[in-house]
C-alpha cells in the first residue's frame, strides 16, 4: 500500500475541531467522507496538529495509506465533493514509514488581533478596542521563548507525555490593522497559543507586568494564565518536515 500525504487548509468557524469526534461536524470527518464518497472505500485518517472547534489552518496534514491507484489525482474531484470552508492543497506519495505528525520538526501559528472595528475581520480576527503596548508585549514574548514547561498555558486532561515545548520564535506585529502574534516551536499544548496571547494582551494593557508573565510560566498553574483570547483569531500558519519530505510537500 502506498502511504500518502495530504495537504489543507480550512475555515474552522462552523467545525468542531479537526480530529474526528462522534456526532460532531470536524474537518477530519467531512474529509474522510469525501474520501469515501469519491473512491468507495473508508480511508482512515491520521492528523498532523489537532487545531480546537472554531481554530482555521492555512495549512495543515494528514496521512493515510491506500491501495487505490492515482490517488494523488484526485485533488479536484474531492474539492467538489467538501463543504466550502475546506480545500484539499494537495496528495502526496511519501515513504512508507513519513508520519504526518511524529516527523514534523516545526509548526507555525498566528493570532490576529485588532483594536478598531472592521466588519471585515469580523470571524478572522479578535476584536479586542484596548490601547496596547506592543513594546511591553514582545519583551513578555520574549519570555517563552527556549525550552519550557507550558503547564500553566495548556488546558487540563490533554493527554501529553510531557508539558515541555521549545519555542524558537515568538514576536507580535502590526500588519495594517491589526496585531499579529506569529510563534513557532516543535510542539503546543491545548490552548497553549491562545492562552499566550491572552496574558500577553493583559502585560499590552498594563493589568500584568513582563515578571508578572515570568512568575506564571514557573509556577506551572494554568490558573493563573488567561485563556479568554477565542478560537476565530487563531490560525495554524505552516508545519515544517524534514528537508527530504518538505522537497516533496512544498511543489
Amino acid at each position: 500500500m502506498q502511504n500518502y500525504f495530504l495537504r489543507v487548509r480550512y475555515n474552522g468557524k462552523n467545525f468542531a475541531g479537526f480530529q474526528i469526534q462522534e456526532n460532531a461536524k470536524t474537518i477530519q470527518g467531512e474529509i474522510e467522507h469525501a474520501l469515501k464518497v469519491y473512491f468507495k472505500e473508508d480511508i482512515q485518517l491520521t492528523g498532523s496538529s489537532r487545531t480546537d472547534a472554531g481554530v482555521h489552518a492555512r495549512c495543515n496534514y494528514f496521512h493515510f495509506k491506500s491501495s487505490l491507484a492515482k490517488v494523488e489525482d484526485a485533488v479536484y474531484h474531492l474539492n467538489a465533493i467538501l463543504n466550502e470552508s475546506i480545500a484539499i492543497e494537495g496528495i502526496y506519495p511519501v515513504s512508507e514509514d513519513a508520519h504526518s505528525r511524529f516527523d514534523a520538526v516545526s509548526r507555525s501559528y498566528a493570532y490576529h488581533v485588532y483594536h478598531r472595528k472592521n466588519p471585515f475581520l469580523e470571524g478572522a480576527a479578535w476584536y479586542y478596542p484596548y490601547p496596547l503596548q506592543i513594546d511591553l508585549m514582545n519583551d513578555a514574548a520574549a519570555v517563552f521563548i527556549g525550552t519550557h514547561d507550558f503547564t500553566s498555558f495548556s488546558k487540563k486532561h490533554t493527554q501529553v507525555f510531557t508539558n515541555q515545548c521549545t519555542i524558537d520564535e515568538a514576536k507580535w506585529i502590526s500588519e495594517g490593522e491589526e496585531l499579529v502574534f506569529r510563534v513557532r516551536g516543535n510542539r503546543f499544548l491545548r490552548g497553549m497559543v491562545r492562552a499566550l496571547v491572552g496574558t500577553m494582551l493583559k502585560v499590552g494593557r498594563g493589568k500584568l507586568t513582563v515578571s508578572d508573565v515570568e512568575t506564571i510560566l514557573a509556577a506551572r498553574d494554568n490558573t493563573l494564565a488567561d485563556f479568554s483570547a477565542p478560537a476565530h483569531g487563531l490560525f495554524l500558519e505552516d508545519i515544517v518536515y524534514p528537508q527530504h519530505l518538505q522537497a516533496i510537500l512544498k511543489h
